[in-house]
């Protein structure tokens, strides 16, 4: 394969997919590529998208096809009336305890909260943004608890390196709990498919 062709695999593949496609998937596809020539491939295509509205972003260590940020507005109404539920305050409040204090038991985050968090805990679990990282090595061996790609691709994030200050995650926080519709960076994939669904109907 040419590098010309090579270029458009890399590019037909990021797009179909509606979940980040990490680097290490690539490597696998393309096994006689280096992972250093795949990511100058991506660079490449990022330069190309310059004057497009959508880009391939990093996210929970993966790439995916998104619009940009000021054509969010136009995507909205492809998804007019696509929501999903929303997380509660208690929800969010647990949520941002558990991102920066991870791996952490339910005994602190309760005496952080002030609350019991059976509840919450249990509806984040099913959420899959956060998962049971193993036990503390303390009396009882309480259950820890820790975030999952799920929770980075919910807030755009591509690690936990990337969380922003505890004073900044609040106001994310409080944004995410207010909007009606949540459209992130909108998969190209999922709104081609929105797009052909409309179409058929």
């Amino acid at each position: 394969m040419d590098k010309k062709q090579l270029k458009k695999a890399v590019e037909a593949i990021i797009f179909a997919s509606d979940e980040p496609v990490s680097i290490n998937r690539l490597e696998k596809l393309f096994p006689e590529v280096k992972k250093a020539e795949i990511e100058n491939i991506i660079v490449g295509l990022n330069r190309e998208y310059q004057a497009h509205a959508f880009t391939i972003l990093k996210v929970a260590g993966g790439y995916q096809m998104v619009t940009k940020p000021e054509y969010h507005d136009w995507v909205k109404q492809l998804y007019a009336g696509r929501t999903r539920p929303r997380l509660s305050t208690a929800a969010l409040e647990t949520l941002s305890i558990i991102a920066y204090k991870q791996p952490v038991s339910r005994i602190e985050i309760e005496a952080i909260r002030g609350v019991n968090s059976d509840g919450v805990l249990g509806t984040l679990l099913e959420r899959g943004l956060i998962v049971i990282k193993g036990r503390a090595e303390t009396v009882g061996r309480p259950l820890l608890y820790g975030t999952t790609d799920e929770f980075l691709k919910y807030f755009g994030l591509n690690d936990l390196a990337e969380l922003p200050k505890p004073s900044e995650i609040e106001a994310m926080l409080k944004k995410q709990e207010t909007a009606e519709t949540v459209v992130p960076e909108v998969s190209t994939s999922e709104a081609s498919q929105l797009n052909k669904k409309n179409g058929e109907e």
